[in-house]
């Protein structure tokens, strides 16, 4: 049996295949190694597998993920995967590896992901050519999530959101902006804590104006900061995958039109073409 998964920085979907041929599909949190080490990631993957899953039998682990770029990252998720799949051989790759073959397959493309966090490349077919460092969630990662998280929490604490949403946001979370504050710089996964109030941006219906424009300009620096900066990029469709570049497809669109390029594969997890891409376009390890 083998595993094909895909980890961002909030969730992970796993895909095992039994001998059979069977699919049988799960979630677990996501792990970034930079914000999740060794021992917090091998708990909570004993803690939250499912507790019919034969892990003796697996012989092989896929696992592309969120924070995978480099090798001592890479090297905190495998130990740990190690620890729990203890007959399997385990490969790790990098999320945007992952969203480039869900998206494109074997053709050569532009490729992102807007999720809790973002990343962009350009893509051969088989490897990514080109990535622009999207300098994670302190620096960088406009577009995500976790970016317009960040827009809404500064208007919050700064007492610059409406006031209408302001009585929202308050009923909803009940935060000071002490708490939101303490919660950014001094608790854990605040990359995860930020991106969460994406949704209340999606589901504010109190001030649409207020919260489609928070979304457009955070997509507007994503294209400034991030996409505009690729060689001939209007050449190439806009693919990504993600929950933020899904639900917020509408407004997405509006922002890749503007910038000369148009609309090509827009979903929400690459799961089932990443499993399509393994077992029937190239199938190869990572």
């Amino acid at each position: 049996m083998i595993i094909i998964a895909d980890g961002g920085s909030t969730k992970t979907n796993w895909c095992l295949i039994t001998d059979e041929g069977k699919k049988v599909l799960f979630n677990t949190e996501g792990y970034n190694p930079y914000f999740s080490d060794k021992h917090y990631i091998t708990q909570s993957l004993k803690e939250s597998l499912p507790t019919d899953l034969q892990i003796e039998k697996i012989t092989e682990v896929n696992y592309y993920g969120a924070g995978c770029s480099v090798a001592d990252k890479r090297l905190i998720v495998q130990q740990a995967m190690e620890v729990v799949f203890v007959n399997a051989k385990v490969n790790i790759g990098h999320d945007l590896l992952a969203a480039a073959r869900a998206v494109l397959g074997t053709n050569e493309g532009f490729a992102a992901i807007l999720g809790t966090g973002t990343n962009t490349c350009l893509y051969n077919g088989k490897e990514i050519t080109q990535n622009i460092d999207s300098l994670a969630f302190i620096l960088g990662d406009e577009g995500s999530g976790c970016y317009i998280g960040k827009k809404l929490l500064g208007d919050y604490v700064r007492g610059y959101m409406p006031e209408t949403v302001r009585e929202v946001f308050w009923e909803t979370f009940k935060l000071t902006p002490d708490d939101v504050i303490d919660h950014v710089y001094s608790q854990p996964l605040p990359n995860r804590f930020c991106a969460s109030f994406s949704k209340f941006v999606y589901d504010n219906n109190v001030n649409i104006e207020y919260s489609r424009n928070l979304v457009k300009s955070s997509f507007q620096d994503f294209f400034r900061n991030l996409v505009t900066h690729y060689p001939d990029y209007q050449k190439y469709t806009f693919n990504c995958i993600g929950s933020v570049g899904y639900s917020f497809r509408n407004v997405l669109e509006e922002v890749v039109v503007e910038n000369g390029m148009i609309m090509g594969n827009i979903i929400r997890s690459p799961i089932d073409n990443l499993v399509k891409y393994h077992l029937e376009l190239a199938p190869s390890k990572l």
